[in-house]
């Protein structure tokens, strides 16, 4: 397998041209094991253009939520057990219909052709490789219908609604024509955060890659930065009106399930129940908006509280590891998103690239499960924690 990953690592590196600046492997790259999401990260740094990785990699302000992400994972303690028949470990599960071998997802991320030439298409086959449910963005350079029909995984929609609501209703009508079983609707993005990083580094769409889903709403929409103009908060392809009352329209004119992504709060996790939502995702938009908020394993505890197991919790933000997935579990969700982690694997060796950074994932969760005497999703709960 890492002789396979390291291989197509050299293919991809290649294809990736001019977005990429050539392997980052050692001459003896064939023989370069790819143990972590750590190995695929330090060679995504080094194939990618500087301005590329400063756009995946990079957070809002001085980048404290960012680190915060990662640092309070590795503050939270687990309570191994012994002498526990741990020769079977289950790790499936339903959601809104959709049967899952692992609670482990792929998030909604923008640009795929930034980081592979094919884009979304060969995250499709790195996903339906890896057997994982995958959302697909509202940002993405590959249109939904060609992704469903190379996709054999489950797919979902995340959707930006925009200022034109006759453009997002035949939006979600193609959504729901492509076969993807839910809706995801960014919440926490009326406006885009500081993102310093992305602002030294001078990012932007490069020529031929553009937004497809927002082709309606015309050219400037399509390819233009989603970064407003100097000085100004606002981007023409996020809409800063959006509030509650459009989570009722959005339910009054689709069947699919709806989940709200980006709630962080108590407050807001109420009203999410009182809205009449299908789930909710606890995320900070991967530290991308507004810096200083809490990592999203700290905002855990408090939104499920809130919700009172009224409605799935789902969770995003920070996962490296399959300790991190674990702990998640332990805290109340009931899946776990990663967004960076498997861009990193299609960065560097495309499909074969994904597939290996979710199933790397996939067998540390069973392997911490086995260490803590879980044999299935339902037996995790907070008292594995250690106090």
């Amino acid at each position: 397998m890492y002789r396979d990953v390291s291989n197509r690592a050299k293919e991809t590196a290649a294809a990736n041209q001019p977005l990429a600046e050539g392997i980052p492997l050692s001459s003896d790259a064939d023989r370069t094991p790819f143990i972590t999401v750590d190995d695929f990260e330090h060679a995504a740094k080094r194939v990618l253009r500087p301005e590329v990785w400063d756009y995946l990699s990079g957070g809002a302000g001085d980048e404290i939520t960012l680190r915060w992400n990662r640092e309070d994972f590795d503050r939270i303690k687990v309570r191994p057990r012994v002498l526990v028949d741990v020769s079977h470990i289950d790790t499936r599960l339903t959601l809104w219909g959709c049967e899952i071998p692992s609670p482990i997802l792929l998030a909604p991320t923008g640009y795929h052709r930034l980081f592979h030439p094919e884009g979304e298409l060969e995250t499709a086959r790195g996903a339906s490789a890896a057997n994982s449910l995958w959302v697909v963005s509202s940002f993405a350079t590959v249109a939904i219908e060609e992704v469903s029909a190379k996709c054999t995984s489950s797919l979902w929609f995340q959707l930006y609604v925009q200022q034109d609501r006759g453009f997002t209703a035949e939006l979600v009508e193609r959504v729901e024509q492509a076969g993807c079983r839910a809706l995801v609707v960014t919440v926490d993005t009326p406006v885009l955060g500081s993102r310093s990083r992305e602002l030294r580094s001078g990012w932007a769409l490069p020529p031929g890659i553009e937004r497809v889903h927002l082709r309606g709403l015309g050219s400037d929409a399509a390819t233009a930065s989603h970064r407003p103009h100097e000085q100004e908060i606002y981007s023409a392809v996020l809409d800063a009106s959006l509030s509650w009352k459009d989570i009722d329209w959005l339910r009054s004119m689709t069947r699919l399930p709806i989940l709200l992504k980006g709630i962080l709060s108590s407050q807001d996790a109420a009203q999410a129940v009182s809205a009449g939502v299908d789930g909710i995702i606890v995320s900070n938009h991967g530290a991308r908006n507004l810096d200083t908020v809490p990592s999203t394993i700290h905002a855990l505890p408090e939104v499920i509280e809130a919700i009172a197991g009224r409605l799935p919790v789902l969770f995003d933000g920070g996962v490296r590891r399959g300790t991190d997935v674990l702990k998640a579990l332990a805290h109340g969700a009931s899946a776990v998103f990663i967004g960076r982690p498997y861009l990193f694997g299609l960065s560097v060796a495309g499909a074969e690239g994904v597939a290996h950074v979710t199933r790397l994932l996939q067998s540390e969760l069973r392997m911490a499960m086995a260490l803590t005497g879980r044999t299935q999703l339902s037996q995790i709960d907070r008292s594995l924690l250690w106090p």
